[in-house]
């Protein structure tokens, strides 16, 4: 449920989950009216749905209102994977911030253990990668938005999880990092955020959680800087929905294979 949804992969990808699993399901996009989220949501409710991914710009409507929240929701203020208890009380989690680690730990063997993250951003998306990301142990981690009081405040709300200082774009002169992760919305309007050449350690890994049919903006600024690893939001969205199935249905897919499907579609 989403708006715009149409150009969305999650039918595709349950599909195959479903294929792979031996699961029967019915799953579609549904498009939902700006302002009409939550009338969408009961007549899903009430015409037995058993549950449902939600995609921008609904997730913290579907935060608000769920009757009950995994810790990793009530952190992230986001709600992306829906389902109705036995009582029909709606339970939220979120699971992108799992999806950018699996991917990111299993998918391409990069550490994040002992090393400088850069996020990129201070919107929903950030926030929602957070704690996973520090589930990982990184040295510490830097938040660096244009709007300086907003990674302010998202420091200040997970401050109790390591090193995590908030800055602009000018701090990141003489600054450098292991691993970059973008979390800004700028691939989607063809530009990057202004990033210093000398930004990335020999070894480093950009990672966007954006995806596109071709290469984003920052996936192109990383190759042309050098990285060792230039990622878009492929994998994380293919990890992010293998665990949505799984809280679902109580079976782990294969997400390999459906990570490659996509990408030969390309």
């Amino acid at each position: 449920m989403g708006n715009p949804v149409a150009h969305s992969k999650s039918p595709q990808i349950h599909a195959a989950f479903a294929g792979q699993t031996g699961q029967q399901i019915h799953y579609q996009a549904i498009l939902a009216d700006q302002d009409e989220f939550n009338q969408t949501l009961d007549e899903f409710q009430k015409q037995g749905g058993k549950g449902l991914n939600i995609t921008v710009p609904f997730k913290e409507d579907a935060w608000k209102v769920s009757d009950v929240l995994t810790k990793r929701a009530e952190r992230a203020c986001a709600v992306n994977t829906l389902w109705f208890d036995k009582s029909r009380k709606r339970c939220g989690d979120t699971t992108d911030g799992i999806g950018l680690v699996r991917d990111l730990t299993i998918n391409h063997k990069i550490k994040i253990a002992g090393q400088e993250v850069l996020v990129l951003g201070a919107g929903g998306a950030v926030r929602g990668i957070l704690d996973p990301v520090f589930d990982q142990n990184p040295v510490r981690v830097v938040i660096a938005n244009r709007t300086i009081s907003r990674a302010e405040d998202l420091a200040s709300a997970f401050s109790d999880r390591g090193e995590l200082i908030a800055v602009d774009y000018d701090y990141l002169k003489g600054q450098h990092f292991d691993l970059i992760i973008n979390g800004t919305s700028a691939s989607l309007q063809g530009t990057i955020p202004p990033l210093p050449d000398d930004l990335l350690r020999t070894g480093a890994c950009c990672y966007d959680l954006m995806y596109a049919n071709t290469d984003t903006p920052f996936v192109t600024w990383a190759k042309n800087h050098h990285a060792a690893h230039a990622l878009d939001g492929t994998g994380m969205l293919v990890e992010q929905a293998a665990e949505s199935f799984y809280i679902w249905r109580g079976v782990r897919p294969e997400t390999g294979p459906v990570i490659e499907m996509l990408r030969s579609a390309k």
